[in-house]
Protein backbone atom coordinates (compact mmCIF):
# COMPACT_ATOMS: atom_id res chain seq x y z
CA UNK A 1 0.00 0.00 0.00
CA UNK A 2 1.43 3.39 -1.04
CA UNK A 3 2.02 5.86 1.77
CA UNK A 4 1.10 9.48 1.07
CA UNK A 5 1.70 12.61 3.11
CA UNK A 6 -0.19 15.90 3.36
CA UNK A 7 -0.63 19.10 5.40
CA UNK A 8 2.90 19.41 6.79
CA UNK A 9 3.88 22.02 9.38
CA UNK A 10 7.44 22.77 10.48
CA UNK A 11 7.31 23.63 14.17
CA UNK A 12 9.45 23.83 17.30
CA UNK A 13 8.97 21.88 20.53
CA UNK A 14 6.86 24.65 22.13
CA UNK A 15 4.00 24.10 19.68
CA UNK A 16 0.82 23.46 21.70
CA UNK A 17 -0.47 20.60 19.55
CA UNK A 18 2.91 18.93 19.69
CA UNK A 19 3.17 19.31 23.47
CA UNK A 20 -0.33 17.85 23.90
CA UNK A 21 0.63 14.88 21.71
CA UNK A 22 3.81 14.30 23.72
CA UNK A 23 1.85 14.22 26.98
CA UNK A 24 -0.72 11.86 25.50
CA UNK A 25 1.93 9.47 24.23
CA UNK A 26 3.80 9.53 27.54
CA UNK A 27 0.61 8.52 29.30
CA UNK A 28 -0.14 5.73 26.83
CA UNK A 29 3.40 4.37 26.94
CA UNK A 30 3.53 4.39 30.76
CA UNK A 31 0.51 2.06 30.76
CA UNK A 32 2.02 -0.35 28.22
CA UNK A 33 5.52 -1.34 29.26
CA UNK A 34 8.57 -0.23 31.16
CA UNK A 35 11.13 1.87 29.32
CA UNK A 36 14.52 0.19 29.05
CA UNK A 37 17.27 2.36 30.55
CA UNK A 38 19.61 3.77 27.94
CA UNK A 39 22.85 1.91 27.30
CA UNK A 40 26.26 3.61 27.23
CA UNK A 41 26.27 3.37 23.43
CA UNK A 42 22.85 5.07 23.29
CA UNK A 43 24.01 7.84 25.59
CA UNK A 44 27.13 8.38 23.49
CA UNK A 45 24.89 8.73 20.44
CA UNK A 46 22.95 11.52 22.12
CA UNK A 47 26.14 13.24 23.19
CA UNK A 48 27.58 12.94 19.68
CA UNK A 49 24.38 14.38 18.24
CA UNK A 50 24.62 17.39 20.56
CA UNK A 51 28.31 17.87 19.73
CA UNK A 52 27.67 17.79 15.99
CA UNK A 53 24.71 20.13 16.31
CA UNK A 54 27.03 22.59 18.05
CA UNK A 55 29.60 21.98 15.30
CA UNK A 56 27.00 22.83 12.67
CA UNK A 57 25.83 25.92 14.57
CA UNK A 58 29.36 27.33 14.45
CA UNK A 59 29.24 27.30 10.66
CA UNK A 60 25.59 27.80 9.69
CA UNK A 61 22.44 29.17 11.29
CA UNK A 62 20.28 26.37 12.68
CA UNK A 63 16.54 26.66 13.12
CA UNK A 64 14.59 25.71 16.23
CA UNK A 65 11.82 24.55 13.90
CA UNK A 66 12.99 20.97 13.49
CA UNK A 67 9.81 19.01 14.18
CA UNK A 68 7.54 18.13 11.26
CA UNK A 69 3.84 17.62 11.84
CA UNK A 70 2.04 15.94 8.93
CA UNK A 71 -0.74 13.60 7.94
CA UNK A 72 0.20 10.11 6.79
CA UNK A 73 -2.38 8.53 4.50
CA UNK A 74 -2.66 4.77 4.28
CA UNK A 75 -5.66 3.73 2.29
CA UNK A 76 -8.61 5.70 3.66
CA UNK A 77 -6.92 6.48 6.97
CA UNK A 78 -5.10 9.73 7.76
CA UNK A 79 -2.98 9.81 10.91
CA UNK A 80 -1.31 12.87 12.42
CA UNK A 81 2.38 12.16 12.99
CA UNK A 82 5.45 14.01 14.13
CA UNK A 83 9.03 13.60 12.92
CA UNK A 84 11.97 15.01 14.84
CA UNK A 85 14.82 16.20 12.63
CA UNK A 86 18.34 16.18 14.06
CA UNK A 87 19.34 19.58 12.64
CA UNK A 88 17.75 22.03 10.22
CA UNK A 89 18.99 25.14 8.43
CA UNK A 90 16.69 27.45 6.45
CA UNK A 91 18.94 29.93 4.62
CA UNK A 92 16.13 31.04 2.32
CA UNK A 93 12.29 30.79 2.43
CA UNK A 94 12.51 28.38 -0.51
CA UNK A 95 15.46 26.29 0.73
CA UNK A 96 15.92 23.94 3.67
CA UNK A 97 18.88 21.77 4.65
CA UNK A 98 18.12 18.68 6.76
CA UNK A 99 20.85 16.82 8.64
CA UNK A 100 20.51 13.27 9.95
CA UNK A 101 23.08 12.49 12.68
CA UNK A 102 23.79 8.80 13.09
CA UNK A 103 26.28 6.97 15.31
CA UNK A 104 26.80 3.37 14.22
CA UNK A 105 29.21 0.46 14.08
CA UNK A 106 27.47 -0.96 10.99
CA UNK A 107 27.70 0.54 7.52
CA UNK A 108 24.30 -0.93 6.60
CA UNK A 109 22.66 1.58 8.95
CA UNK A 110 23.12 4.15 6.19
CA UNK A 111 20.32 2.51 4.21
CA UNK A 112 17.85 3.20 7.00
CA UNK A 113 19.08 6.79 7.34
CA UNK A 114 18.54 7.36 3.62
CA UNK A 115 15.01 5.95 3.75
CA UNK A 116 14.20 8.34 6.59
CA UNK A 117 15.66 11.29 4.72
CA UNK A 118 13.78 10.44 1.53
CA UNK A 119 10.44 10.40 3.37
CA UNK A 120 11.37 13.63 5.15
CA UNK A 121 12.30 15.19 1.82
CA UNK A 122 8.97 14.16 0.29
CA UNK A 123 7.09 15.81 3.15
CA UNK A 124 9.14 19.00 3.25
CA UNK A 125 8.92 19.54 -0.52
CA UNK A 126 5.33 20.59 0.13
CA UNK A 127 6.79 23.56 2.04
CA UNK A 128 10.15 24.19 0.36
CA UNK A 129 10.93 23.84 -3.37
CA UNK A 130 14.52 22.77 -2.62
CA UNK A 131 15.20 20.27 0.18
CA UNK A 132 18.84 19.31 0.67
CA UNK A 133 19.76 16.32 2.83
CA UNK A 134 22.96 15.12 4.47
CA UNK A 135 24.05 12.43 6.92
CA UNK A 136 26.65 13.10 9.62
CA UNK A 137 27.91 9.59 10.36
CA UNK A 138 29.81 8.90 13.58
CA UNK A 139 31.75 5.73 12.85
CA UNK A 140 31.95 3.68 16.06
CA UNK A 141 33.60 0.63 14.53
CA UNK A 142 32.61 0.16 10.89
CA UNK A 143 35.24 -2.03 9.15
CA UNK A 144 37.15 -0.05 6.56
CA UNK A 145 38.72 -3.00 4.72
CA UNK A 146 37.76 -6.59 3.92
CA UNK A 147 40.55 -7.68 6.29
CA UNK A 148 39.00 -5.69 9.15
CA UNK A 149 35.58 -7.14 8.32
CA UNK A 150 36.98 -10.68 8.38
CA UNK A 151 38.69 -9.97 11.69
CA UNK A 152 35.43 -8.70 13.18
CA UNK A 153 33.65 -11.87 12.05
CA UNK A 154 36.40 -14.08 13.49
CA UNK A 155 36.24 -12.20 16.80
CA UNK A 156 32.46 -12.62 16.93
CA UNK A 157 32.73 -16.37 16.27
CA UNK A 158 35.37 -16.72 19.00
CA UNK A 159 33.11 -14.93 21.50
CA UNK A 160 30.02 -16.96 20.55
CA UNK A 161 31.13 -20.57 19.92
CA UNK A 162 27.63 -21.92 20.65
CA UNK A 163 25.81 -19.65 18.20
CA UNK A 164 25.54 -20.06 14.42
CA UNK A 165 27.89 -17.58 12.77
CA UNK A 166 26.71 -14.84 10.40
CA UNK A 167 26.62 -15.89 6.77
CA UNK A 168 29.26 -13.33 5.81
CA UNK A 169 31.46 -10.61 7.34
CA UNK A 170 29.92 -7.19 8.00
CA UNK A 171 30.05 -4.92 4.96
CA UNK A 172 32.60 -2.15 4.80
CA UNK A 173 31.56 1.45 4.28
CA UNK A 174 32.85 1.23 0.69
CA UNK A 175 30.71 -1.90 0.10
CA UNK A 176 27.54 -0.11 1.17
CA UNK A 177 28.33 3.11 -0.68
CA UNK A 178 28.92 1.13 -3.88
CA UNK A 179 25.21 0.24 -3.81
CA UNK A 180 24.05 3.75 -2.89
CA UNK A 181 24.89 5.85 -5.97
CA UNK A 182 22.83 8.78 -4.65
CA UNK A 183 25.22 9.27 -1.71
CA UNK A 184 28.22 11.58 -2.07
CA UNK A 185 31.02 11.40 0.49
CA UNK A 186 32.29 14.84 1.53
CA UNK A 187 34.95 16.10 3.94
CA UNK A 188 33.24 19.37 4.91
CA UNK A 189 29.95 21.25 4.75
CA UNK A 190 31.25 23.25 1.81
CA UNK A 191 31.88 20.03 -0.12
CA UNK A 192 28.33 18.68 0.24
CA UNK A 193 26.57 18.18 -3.12
CA UNK A 194 24.63 21.11 -4.54
CA UNK A 195 21.90 18.82 -5.84
CA UNK A 196 18.73 18.01 -3.82
CA UNK A 197 18.54 14.58 -5.45
CA UNK A 198 21.84 13.56 -3.86
CA UNK A 199 22.53 12.81 -0.20
CA UNK A 200 25.72 14.19 1.30
CA UNK A 201 27.71 12.12 3.77
CA UNK A 202 30.35 13.39 6.21
CA UNK A 203 32.11 10.75 8.32
CA UNK A 204 33.34 11.46 11.84
CA UNK A 205 35.45 9.20 14.05
CA UNK A 206 34.98 8.74 17.79
CA UNK A 207 38.19 10.75 18.23
CA UNK A 208 36.57 13.61 16.32
CA UNK A 209 33.66 13.63 18.77
CA UNK A 210 36.06 13.50 21.73
CA UNK A 211 37.88 16.51 20.29
CA UNK A 212 34.57 18.39 20.00
CA UNK A 213 32.98 17.45 23.33
CA UNK A 214 35.79 16.24 25.61
CA UNK A 215 36.17 12.65 26.81
CA UNK A 216 34.90 13.62 30.27
CA UNK A 217 31.53 14.55 28.74
CA UNK A 218 31.04 11.32 26.81
CA UNK A 219 29.97 7.77 27.64
CA UNK A 220 32.77 5.77 26.02
CA UNK A 221 32.67 2.48 27.95
CA UNK A 222 30.66 0.27 25.61
CA UNK A 223 30.76 -3.23 27.00
CA UNK A 224 29.89 -6.53 25.35
CA UNK A 225 26.34 -6.35 26.72
CA UNK A 226 25.76 -3.23 24.61
CA UNK A 227 26.86 -5.10 21.49
CA UNK A 228 24.76 -8.13 22.37
CA UNK A 229 21.62 -6.01 22.78
CA UNK A 230 22.32 -4.22 19.53
CA UNK A 231 22.56 -7.53 17.70
CA UNK A 232 19.42 -8.77 19.44
CA UNK A 233 17.48 -5.69 18.33
CA UNK A 234 18.55 -6.22 14.73
CA UNK A 235 17.70 -9.92 14.74
CA UNK A 236 14.26 -9.33 16.24
CA UNK A 237 13.36 -6.88 13.49
CA UNK A 238 13.30 -3.84 15.76
CA UNK A 239 14.95 -0.61 14.68
CA UNK A 240 18.55 -0.88 15.85
CA UNK A 241 19.26 1.79 18.43
CA UNK A 242 22.41 3.18 16.84
CA UNK A 243 21.45 6.76 17.41
CA UNK A 244 20.06 8.56 20.40
CA UNK A 245 17.67 10.08 17.93
CA UNK A 246 14.16 9.24 16.78
CA UNK A 247 14.82 5.55 16.27
CA UNK A 248 14.41 3.89 19.64
CA UNK A 249 11.41 1.80 18.62
CA UNK A 250 9.81 0.76 15.36
CA UNK A 251 7.55 3.83 15.33
CA UNK A 252 9.93 6.32 16.88
CA UNK A 253 10.76 8.01 13.58
CA UNK A 254 7.41 9.76 13.88
CA UNK A 255 6.85 9.49 17.62
CA UNK A 256 7.53 12.58 19.74
CA UNK A 257 7.57 10.43 22.87
CA UNK A 258 11.04 9.25 21.87
CA UNK A 259 12.41 12.77 22.01
CA UNK A 260 10.73 13.53 25.33
CA UNK A 261 11.94 10.34 26.95
CA UNK A 262 15.46 10.76 25.64
CA UNK A 263 15.72 14.23 27.09
CA UNK A 264 14.32 13.09 30.43
CA UNK A 265 16.70 10.13 30.65
CA UNK A 266 19.68 12.21 29.59
CA UNK A 267 19.01 14.71 32.36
Amino acid sequence: MTTRFSRPRLIDETDQRYRAHVEQMKLLRSNQRAIRPPRARDLFGGEAEAALRDWLAQQITLSERRIVEYLEHRGRQAITKYRELDAVSIPDPKIIHVFEIKASMKAASLRRAIRQLRDTQTILRMLFPRVYTAILLVDTGIPQTTEEAAAQLAEWIAKHPDRPPPAEPPPTLADVLANLPQVRLADSLAALPDDPDLVGLIRFSVDDIIALAGAENLHLNWDEEDEEEEESDAESGEATRYVYSSESDADDDDNPLAAALRKALQQ
